[in-house]
């Protein structure tokens, strides 16, 4: 909350006064605060390829890699499971449950030994994936999408970093799931959809005006706003007015933009496309994904599920409230294989994918063995992930597990290495720092951290 007490005078809700902003050092009197001088230092350092892209896919729940793409046919039952492997396009085999990802697995790669050694439980997960660290010391790493928006900008009247159709919901802890930008702050927090895409009234929260404000109204509070910013000159150097100056522009710049708007109109791809894709919401969120990097989107998350609890997803410790083998064969699957395998297909005939790393991700892997419900339990020690586009080579395998997939065996990658896969990917240099806790340099990789250059 702001109180507007007149021209001379600011207060914000936690008591500080104009005078307090106005103390900022010799940068202050410049113009130029700290923060604004890390992102320019980062910027320059950073570089990167503007051409490039990310479209991450997050199997929140965790696929079993034994059950998917890393199959031990030779194993015994209780290990190897149900399926059975195929053959694929590419230079290995995968499950029987993906036949759609088996005629394009040219055009992807396997990394068969991921592996972390924190707490076996999703959050953990998700923050190492998404952000190539652990939440610890009250410190909360960005997001990848969102050090990519600090780093380069939007383009145009776009978001730079969306998260399709919602944020992650509980998986039976308590931290952050690293989706966030943590201590780069709110300004670059991703643009959420919180919608479902596969809905036949699906429209974007928070994006377009209502239908009774008019382009007349809209300019007259654009206006008004620009009498506000004036009276509050003096303010303009605190971080929550720069906080609040940003989200409106953003938001205004999105409620007024045509290309915003078809972007997100799914009304505008044909029913043969959207069929394609699947209606469904992970295969039609692949799509808006697909639309949103054609249309100037830097980097798109799409969870493939929100929530572990009571729904048929990747968590099938067979038992309720989680999912049984069977049902990620007959539900899980299906959608699954339909969504992703439009999604690189379509990329690849409107020329996008070279420009656009696809990466599919997951907080663990699970155990070798069948448990007594007929399920699989949280396994960190070893799971598979896999990359198309972006410059990465497809039909390859990278990594090896054991006989029973439980440990990598050759070339073991941790998630910050992943991570640095996908900067890698963006042209960004690994030894770029963010303006961190209390502004200090943090390094956009922890020293030392390399890509899993074998995919490139």
């Amino acid at each position: 909350m702001l109180n507007i007490t007149g021209p001379g005078s600011i207060t914000t809700c936690d008591g500080l006064t104009r005078r307090d902003f106005l103390q900022v050092g010799a940068l202050g009197a410049l113009g130029i605060t700290l923060a604004d001088l890390a992102k320019l230092e980062a910027a320059q350092a950073a570089g990167g390829r503007d051409d490039r892209s990310v479209i991450m896919i997050f199997n929140l729940g965790a696929p079993s890699q034994l059950d998917t793409f890393d199959p031990k046919p030779d194993a015994p039952r209780e290990v190897r499971g149900p399926f059975k492997p195929i053959k694929t396009k590419g230079d290995f085999q995968i499950s029987e449950i993906f036949p759609k990802h088996a005629a394009i697995a040219d055009k992807f790669s396997l990394v068969r030994s991921c592996y972390h050694t924190a707490a076996a439980v999703h959050d953990t997960g998700h923050q190492m994936m998404q952000t190539g660290r652990l939440f610890t010391g009250g410190i909360i790493t960005p997001h990848a999408g969102c050090a990519l928006e600090f780093i380069k900008g939007r383009r145009g009247d776009m978001p730079a970093n969306v998260v399709l159709p919602e944020p992650m919901g509980p998986t039976g802890g308590n931290m952050p799931h690293g989706q966030e930008a943590g201590f780069l702050g709110k300004n670059y927090d991703p643009f959420v959809l919180n919608a479902d895409p596969s809905q036949a009234n699906f429209k974007v929260p928070d994006l377009l005006p209502p239908k009774d404000l008019g382009e007349a109204r809209l300019e007259r509070r654009r206006n008004l706003r620009d009498i506000v910013d004036g009276t509050v000159k003096g303010f303009e150097s605190s971080e929550s007015a720069k906080l609040m100056d940003t989200s409106f522009a953003a938001a205004f710049r999105l409620m007024t933009s045509s290309k915003a708007r078809e972007a997100f109109d799914l009304t505008k791809e044909p029913l043969k496309v959207r069929e394609r894709y699947g209606m469904t919401r992970f295969g039609q969120s692949c799509l808006l994904a697909r639309r949103l990097i054609e249309a100037g989107v830097r980097f798109v998350t799409i969870n493939t599920f929100i929530t572990v609890f009571n729904e048929i997803t990747w968590d099938i410790h067979g038992s309720k409230p989680f999912t049984s083998i069977e049902g990620m064969r007959d539900i899980v699957a299906p959608m699954y294989d339909q969504g992703y395998s439009a999604l690189i297909e379509d990329l690849v005939q409107r020329g996008m994918l070279e420009n656009t790393l696809v990466c599919n991700l997951a907080e663990f892997g699970r155990t070798p063995k069948v448990n007594p419900a007929g399920g699989r339990d949280h396994w960190p020690q070893c799971w598979t992930m896999y990359f198309a586009g972006g410059g990465v080579k497809g039909g390859r395998v990278v990594g090896k597990s054991d006989d029973i997939g439980a440990y990598p065996v050759e070339r073991p990658v941790k998630p910050n290495e992943v991570v640095a896969t996908i900067y890698r990917s963006l042209g960004l240099d690994l030894d770029s720092h963010l303006p961190g806790p209390q502004q200090r340099p943090f390094p956009l990789v922890d020293f030392g951290t390399q890509p899993i250059k074998e995919l490139f």
